[in-house]
């Protein structure tokens, strides 16, 4: 600023008018740069004259100002630096006097509402070559809620500099060490050496951290990441690292919070390159490999973790170690970490396994079940579930093959040996062989099983007088287990009542048999007849009626002419008013869905993942029956069931069809229709279609298959007697509309909420920096309650959070409150806390906008204020 803008801003000042009970106006101009001393007197001022202050004239000024001429205005002109306060003597006046600058870094304070101070002023000086751009001081004021005090101002520019998105310490640390750990080549810290603010960056990094002298980026993240996990992994781990770490409570919270913040921001991707530079470099994981699985689940912050957790779990699998419980406890916390996903299929695996594991615990004495009829109602309510935790172990080991697992994948395939051998040599063998002997005599002299509901009188007891429109959706090849899945489903998913049971499918378990069975009917017949390509295959009739897929609307409607066979596929691929044009008028509406059975003729290892597909395709159906057509009255049904295991039947699984080749009629793997002989040595008789042929029904013991010419169809099999194939599920939902009696009386039962989760842990006062939290959930899913994920986490009376968030999975199935217990691990932010003040511990539901639980707690901790103190 030159004089003469200076004499027109001061003649300004001093033309206007005076304040309220002020005689006159002195203006203080403050110089310490002493850039004007030699020009003040060709200063021109308007009814004021000038005083200067040389250091040795305080006395006579004062004298000046209050005695000599009280009512003159005066600018006094100030060059003098003070290290206190209490060394200005004219402090008294300036106080009442009004202020002004002329130099450059007052200027700048004064467009950045900074404060007039020594302390805040020789901060400007010091950064004024990054201060210099007015885009930067502008991007300081932006980025600070006040540059009111020293600290405030160093953040900002730390902060602008490495251009972090928060001035506090973490923000600006975690930006620059995202731009590379090499500290010549790391463009951000190379700024701070620019604006001479480097010096700065490393006595807060030391401040907040810990970290010594040496101004090097990658040792500092050494530092950071080991004094984090040091929090949370035992102290084996770092024997010998203590040079490279801090033990400082307060500095490991620090490290803490740092890692923890960057691991859950949208760039955990940078961090995780980070960290796995620093596990490369302190051979982390050979550390780390020394250690218990369950000393290595509660830390996330070294990406190696989960892999060697699951390598340790696998092994020992491997070498028929299988500790359900401890699977279970290290998949809860795992889940909930870090890079779960990228491993969320080899945990799901060995849970599964663990479940299996499980149940072979409960049944080690075997199958020894007396009646077919008690196998087959042990089946239907817990039997059928090893094999849906058979399901779910090979949907996740199908789903792992989709990339690269290098020697995890190899481990896996250990698991799948171990499940194979579980499920295949124990469950379907015992299972197997105990109800081929208890149902054989029934099964060869009837062809079914006595007070077991039958598929053939489906239509007769469930369709023919119903009283409403009835929806059945034949799902082919949707065995019980699926169903029973499908069922838990729609109980949460739709409003209404669901019921599941089961009929015996019809000998053979084979799709034109069991579709036939489910047509209206008085007889079923066979026949034989030429197909196209001149072959002889053997018909299904209804009444003397062919019952395939072209005939099956006519027998439909000539039990009820208001009848309609349609695809599922055909119906949901028109608009919504071609559907409903489709079953207008209609009392029974038969839907043919084929996922599953058609997925086993393409890929059999896809067929479990297709199981999944049938349940979300099929709840699709039923929501478009309720809200399309206004359905209530739906039933799901199959033909049939179906064997299926993974690994290749050797060939002592296997039965020849030499001794009986002569005979055949029809067969495949699991079934054999022969004329009249001797009954084949491995084969079971099974009386086929009342006996009202020629011919003779024969089935494989257990999960045996018969040998056939070469060609698909190995793993996958239906066809025969097992309860696998036989066991016919029967899905029956009633739709409830708001307006009716049975929901508006029973509206709690049928309305799907989630569960909710409470806070379990009495005592509400926290005296530690790191502490644990029980908490339960209220109901187990099922039924009409779904389940949620909550996060859990504490802030401050101004909504501030102030520690990390934990998820809470609630998704326990267990009807014992005991085992719908969680256990959480929180850590409060690195600052001061007032005990007098009343904090929240915050739970809420993920994805909700319910109203979350609010609970006061009081946090005692001597800790020291957020001041850092590495400002000078």
């Amino acid at each position: 600023m030159d004089l003469a803008t200076i004499s027109q801003e001061l003649n300004k000042r001093f033309l206007a008018p005076l304040p309220e009970f002020y005689k006159r106006r002195i203006v203080v101009w403050y110089d310490e740069e002493k850039e004007f001393e030699d020009q003040i007197g060709e200063l021109e001022l308007q009814d004021a004259k000038v005083l200067c202050v040389t250091g040795n004239n305080y006395f006579e000024t004062k004298k000046t100002l209050a005695v000599d001429e009280p009512n003159q205005n005066f600018l006094l002109y100030n060059p003098m630096n003070y290290e206190k306060p209490e060394d200005d003597w004219l402090i008294d006046v300036e106080l009442y006097s009004e202020e002004f600058r002329a130099d450059l870094i007052s200027i700048w304070m004064d467009e950045m509402g900074i404060p007039s101070s020594v302390a805040l002023r020789n901060q400007v000086k010091k950064y004024r070559k990054f201060l210099n751009a007015k885009t930067r001081r502008d991007d300081v004021v932006k980025l600070s809620d006040g540059l009111d005090s020293p600290m405030k101002l160093q953040l900002a520019v730390m902060a602008s500099i490495g251009k972090a998105q928060r001035t506090d310490p973490i923000s600006i640390i975690k930006s620059v060490l995202k731009a590379g750990l090499n500290t010549d080549d790391n463009y951000l810290y190379q700024e701070f050496v620019k604006y001479e603010a480097s010096d700065l960056f490393w006595s807060m990094a030391n401040r907040i951290t810990g970290y010594g002298d040496d101004h090097n980026l990658g040792k500092l993240a050494v530092h950071i990441i080991l004094t984090a996990a040091s929090r949370t992994l035992p102290t084996a781990v770092f024997d010998g690292l203590s040079d490279y770490m801090s033990q400082n409570g307060q500095l490991q919270a620090y490290c803490s919070d740092l890692v923890s913040d960057w691991v859950h921001s949208d760039d955990a991707t940078s961090y995780m390159a980070m960290a796995e530079n620093v596990e490369e470099e302190m051979h982390l994981v050979k550390r780390l490999s020394k250690q218990s699985a369950s000393e290595l689940a509660d830390t996330e912050i070294l990406p190696s973790i989960n892999k060697i957790i699951l390598t340790k779990i696998m092994t020992d699998i491997k070498n028929e170690i299988v500790e359900p419980d401890k699977i279970y406890s290290i998949a809860e916390k795992r889940r909930a970490s870090a890079w779960f996903s990228g491993y969320k299929d080899y945990y799901d695996g060995i849970l599964a396994l663990a479940k299996m594991e499980d149940f072979f615990k409960e049944n080690a004495a075997g199958f020894h079940i007396v009646g077919a009829k008690n196998i087959w109602k042990a089946y239907t309510t817990d039997y059928y579930k090893m094999d849906t935790y058979y399901r779910q172990f090979h949907m996740s080991y199908e789903n792992s093959k989709k990339s690269y697992g290098g020697d995890l994948q190899d481990l896996f395939t250990a698991v799948c040996d171990k499940v194979e051998r579980l499920y295949t040599n124990w469950f379907l063998d015992g299972l197997g062989h105990n109800w081929s002997e208890q149902a054989a005599a029934e099964l060869a002299e009837k062809g079914y099983i006595d007070e077991i509901d039958r598929q053939e009188k489906f239509y007769n007891k469930k369709i023919k007088n119903a009283d409403n429109k009835v929806y059945v959706i034949i799902s082919d090849a949707l065995r019980y287990e699926v169903a029973a899945s499908l069922q838990e489903e729609l109980s949460r998913e739709m409003q209404g009542k669901v019921n599941l049971s089961s009929m015996q499918g019809i000998f053979p378990t084979e799709t034109k048999f069991g579709m036939a069975a489910l047509l209206p009917h008085n007889e079923l017949t066979v026949e034989i007849k030429e197909n196209d390509a001149g072959k002889k295959i053997l018909k299904v009739l209804a009444d003397g009626q062919s019952s395939d897929s072209v005939n099956r609307e006519n027998l439909l409607k000539a039990s009820n002419p208001e009848s309609v066979a349609v695809k599922a596929k055909d119906l949901m691929a028109v608009s919504r008013a071609e559907r409903s044009e489709l079953v207008k008028g209609k009392d029974v509406v038969y839907i043919y869905h084929d996922t599953i059975d058609e997925t086993s003729h393409t890929s059999e290892t896809k067929v479990f993942n297709a199981c999944e597909e049938t349940i979300e395709e099929i709840i699709t159906l039923v929501r478009t029956i309720v809200n399309d057509f206004g359905g209530i009255n739906i039933m799901i049904t199959s033909d049939h069931g179906f064997l299926y295991t993974y690994s290749p039947l050797t060939e002592e699984s296997k039965t020849e069809k030499s001794e009986f080749v002569h005979r055949i009629v029809e067969y495949a793997r699991r079934f054999a229709i022969l004329t009249k002989g001797d009954d084949p040595e491995y084969l079971l008789p099974v009386k086929f279609m009342d006996g009202k042929t020629d011919y003779y029904g024969y089935a494989p013991r257990g999960d045996i298959r018969i040998k056939t010419s070469a060609g698909s169809g190995m793993n996958f099999v239906h066809g025969g007697v097992s309860l696998q194939e036989m066991c016919v599920p029967l899905i029956e939902y009633k739709h409830l509309r708001n307006s009716s009696k049975e929901y508006q009386k029973n509206k709690d039962k049928y309305d799907t909420k989630p569960v909710e989760v409470m806070l379990l842990s009495a005592n509400h006062k926290l005296t530690n920096m790191i502490f644990s939290l029980n908490f339960y959930q209220k109901d187990a899913v099922g039924s009409n309650r779904e389940k949620a994920v909550y996060d859990a986490y504490f802030v401050d009376s101004s909504g501030k959070k102030i520690s990390d968030v934990q998820k809470i999975f609630a998704d326990k199935i267990g009807a014992d409150a005991q085992d719908r217990t969680f256990r959480c691990n929180f850590s409060l932010k690195s600052q001061a806390y007032d005990s007098k003040e009343t904090y929240y511990l915050i739970i809420e539901q993920v994805d909700s906008t319910d109203l979350p639980q609010r609970i006061e707690f009081q946090i005692d901790i001597a800790f020291a204020a957020d001041d850092f103190g590495f400002f000078s």
